[in-house]
This record gives C-alpha cells, structure tokens and sequence, in this order.
C-alpha cells in the first residue's frame, strides 16, 4: 500500500487505521527497529494491560525504606 502526505503532513491510510481499528484522535507509535523498518503501534490499549510488563523487584522495601528513598531523592534536587 501507498499513501502521498498532505501538504500538512498527514496521509490518508484508512485502510491501516481500519487494521489496526484506529479512530479520529487515537494516538499511535512510530517504532524504528534495527533493521530501519517502521512498525505503526496504537497506543489505545487499557492501561490494564500493563500489568506484568516490568519484572518484579528484587527485594521489597517497607514504607519506611520508600520515605527515607524519596527523601534522599528529593535532597538531591
């Protein structure tokens, strides 16, 4: 498929916005991977679907650990 940019930079790719079940005002990503390939990403997901993305910590701090951490954090400003 091809598309020609509008004298705004825009482009006319309904057809991928219908594959990807885009609407007006979604918002999307433009993925550059090694190879130079550009992957078109929505960023419509439910941000239920986050959870699990990162690994858990290693250790667990207590609430203590937490305030003494953001207030060495804060210090440093």
């Amino acid at each position: 498929m091809q598309a020609i940019l509008t004298s705004k930079g825009q482009h006319p790719a309904q057809t991928v916005a219908g594959q990807l079940h885009l609407q007006s005002g979604d918002r999307v990503d433009f993925v550059i991977d090694q190879a130079g390939c550009v992957h078109l990403v929505p960023v419509t997901m439910p941000i239920t679907r986050l959870k699990g993305m990162t690994p858990p910590p290693d250790k667990s701090l207590s609430l203590e650990e937490m305030d003494s951490a953001i207030a060495s954090g804060a210090s440093r400003k």
